[in-house]
């Protein structure tokens, strides 16, 4: 897909709609015209990085370690690569993904040193709650919360933090909120930060059509209808945003797997109703949501990513640069790579996390 130049009404719309930050496909067939390629090279390290070697996509199907551990609110399931006393990275996931869309990059980062900790999210995998009542929340807040208690859990004072999806967003809250735990960001589409009350403005019919699956989930059969088929609707998140990708049954069924959390439907459900102010978060998060929607810019050094392919919803880098204020570096990843990115091109996104510990 390549980049374009939307037009002045859209792209102030755009900026205004952090849920929607990232049009896709159909939205950006509304576009002018194309800008090129985007410059924003001037943020390069001059440190020669280690470079990360050549892996063929689908070169490992597990983890070295698999572990547990008593986190926050949570008894979080998670991967670990890498030795125990090395720099520390932690690898987010997105939705309907999982820990496996790190599978060949965890290694990588291993084999230079790091100590990889890739967590499966609330709602995902072998992660629980530790009490049967609480609240099965998935705002943005209380999601990225549950990542700075495992890093406390783990004894990690300061991470690389990268993420993909739900897990840049996360990423990229945990940067604004608590930058001094952030050594360096990866964040794929950028600027990902939510705010419920201007997601409630509406966009152009085709912008909106991009986010048809939200509107599904607004509804009581969108409830009962990702509950009943929901490898099949992952399945079919999985071809529309990387429709390049292709993926044979186990390298989906692996992943899929996690979606059979018990908690996973509620926490997907709650987490697009509530992007679109029609469910409520828990007032305990309450300052924290109000800092969020300042859209504060990010200070620590950063690497963003986009694959020419992806299919999801979301923006060219030139309406998120104005985010990021520390060291800084985009990138466009050529080949058909689709909104998996880690997981599509796992050479480009580990050395991304190498690059931007160089920056510091």
């Amino acid at each position: 897909m390549s980049e374009v130049v939307l037009n002045k009404e859209l792209h102030i719309e755009m900026i205004r709609q952090p849920r929607r930050r990232f049009f896709g496909t159909a939205a950006i067939a509304m576009a002018a015209t194309q800008i090129g390629e985007i410059a924003f090279a001037a943020a390069q390290t001059n440190k020669a990085a280690s470079k990360i070697p050549a892996i063929k996509q689908g070169t490992n199907t597990s983890f070295k370690s698999l572990k547990q551990i008593n986190a926050g609110l949570l008894d979080v399931g998670y991967a670990e690569d890498g030795p125990a006393d090395g720099s520390p990275v932690v690898l987010l996931h997105g939705w309907p993904y999982d820990i496996h869309s790190y599978v060949d990059v965890a290694p990588l980062l291993a084999s230079k040193g790091y100590r990889v900790i890739v967590p499966y999210l609330r709602g995902y995998g072998t992660t629980r709650f530790l009490a049967n009542d609480t609240f099965r929340n998935g705002q943005q807040s209380a999601v990225a919360i549950d990542i700075v208690a495992l890093m406390d859990a783990l004894k990690i004072r300061k991470t690389i933090v990268a993420g993909f999806d739900w897990g840049a967003r996360t990423a990229d809250i945990m940067a604004v909120l608590w930058p001094e735990r952030c050594k360096g960001l990866v964040s794929v589409s950028g600027y990902l930060i939510g705010n419920p009350a201007a997601n409630r403005k509406p966009l152009p019919p085709k912008a909106e059509f991009a986010w048809w699956y939200e509107y599904y989930f607004a509804t009581q059969n969108g409830l009962a209808g990702y509950g009943k088929y929901t490898h099949e609707f992952a399945k079919l998140i999985w071809q529309q945003a990387s429709p390049n990708w292709n993926f044979d049954d186990a390298t989906f069924d692996r992943s899929a797997a996690a979606l059979d959390n018990p908690d996973h439907v509620s926490i997907a459900i709650h987490n697009y109703r509530w992007r679109i102010g029609i469910a409520e978060g828990e007032s305990k998060y309450d300052d924290l949501e109000k800092q969020l929607a300042k859209g504060s810019v990010i200070s620590v050094p950063t690497i963003t990513l986009e694959g020419d392919a992806n299919g999801a919803p979301h923006a060219p880098a030139s309406a998120y640069r104005e985010k990021f204020s520390g060291r800084y570096e985009h990138r466009e990843l050529t080949g058909g790579v689709g909104h998996n990115l880690p997981q599509e091109a796992p050479q480009a996104f580990a050395q991304a996390v190498v690059d931007v510990d160089n920056f510091s």
